[in-house]
């Protein structure tokens, strides 16, 4: 494939909407801020005041913020949407963030728990059609077959019904550019490391005709941003294609080597994926990324051991959690 031109921005803030813990007491620093256990006020007859606060709601799934700037101009997407219908734009109210700015909505994949949030969408976005941008397999239908257990269905998208709810949904296969060129949407992921080979049997895709073991899940797809004079920033949602696959997809689209940061779900949780951990923690360390923020599906084996190894990099993830990477020459 030809390199892509990804125009550098001067800023990049990724603020997490959902995410699988919130943890009130986690402290920030000048790149990282967190939401306090403050956050948003209820009412409580129970207490004096008739109020107490309320925190964000952690589910297992993921959806994240994503604002751009370029000099003065700032652009803001939606990438995933978490599980339930109420946690994104619960947590999106609790924060002050107004969803009717983002510009696109970006799927990583068409797992339930990254889509669930759209339901919560209607009459957040005004009046106008938003652009999806997605893989053309969202839509295929999968289960879990676990040995012992009968097969549980997953969730499924409908296009039809995204339609009506005025979703412009487009599809797409292969690498896009959005936001005048400054953010890549990756795609299809080649897959070329030897160590990273997606899901184990019991995940099934339907293929019209029998299901079948769906190892690839080939819709998974990351966002990716250059951020100016410090390298790429790249977003996961779970990174089913393997992160080090994803990681080398970006730098030879891109052309940039340098991985600056990197944030969201990394799949390397339970028995099928935790012998891939070692590979993937070394992979990350040679790479020395400024900043890491594993959550979602990475699983605590792999929490603990990316955080001793990149012990400078790696933070936390949280819901309500924002995280701003500036590019070098540039103010705020």
């Amino acid at each position: 494939m030809d390199p892509i031109t990804l125009e550098p921005v001067d800023e990049v803030r990724i603020t997490t909407l959902v995410d699988n813990v919130f943890d009130a007491l986690l402290t920030g620093d000048e790149h990282i801020n967190r939401a306090p256990f403050h956050v948003a006020a209820a009412p409580a007859a129970q207490f004096e005041s008739g109020s107490t606060y309320v925190g964000l709601t952690a589910e297992h799934g993921f959806s994240a913020l994503v604002t751009v700037r370029r000099g003065t101009t700032e652009t803001t997407l939606l990438f995933d949407t978490g599980m339930s219908p109420g946690a994104m734009v619960g947590n999106a109210d609790r924060l002050g963030v107004d969803l009717s700015a983002v510009r696109a909505v970006v799927l990583s994949h068409g797992h339930f728990d990254h889509a669930g949030g759209l339901a919560g969408m209607a009459g957040k976005r005004g009046l106008r059609t938003l652009p999806m941008v997605v893989h053309p397999y969202i839509w295929t239908r999968r289960r879990l077959n676990l040995p012992g257990n009968d097969p549980v269905e997953m969730p499924t998208l409908s296009k039809a019904a995204l339609t009506r709810e005025g979703f412009d949904v487009i599809e797409r296969r292969h690498p896009s550019l959005l936001v005048d060129g400054s953010v890549l949407i990756t795609g299809e992921v080649d897959r070329t490391t030897e160590f990273e080979r997606g899901m184990p049997p019991p995940h099934q895709a339907w293929t019209g005709a029998e299901w079948r073991h769906d190892p690839l899940v080939i819709d998974d797809q990351a966002l990716v941003v250059h951020v100016r004079g410090q390298g790429l920033v790249i977003l996961t949602g779970c990174g089913h294609a393997g992160v080090i696959n994803i990681i080398r997809h970006a730098q030879r689209l891109t052309g940039v080597d340098q991985l600056h940061a990197l944030v969201g779900g990394l799949h390397l949780g339970g028995p099928a994926f935790e012998p891939i951990i070692p590979p993937t923690v070394a992979e990350l360390t040679a790479l020395n990324p400024s900043l890491v923020v594993s959550g979602h599906c990475t699983g605590w084996r792999a929490q603990h051991a990316l955080a001793a190894a990149l012990p400078a990099a790696w933070a936390p993830g949280s819901s309500g959690s924002s995280y701003r990477l500036t590019g070098l020459g540039t103010t705020a």
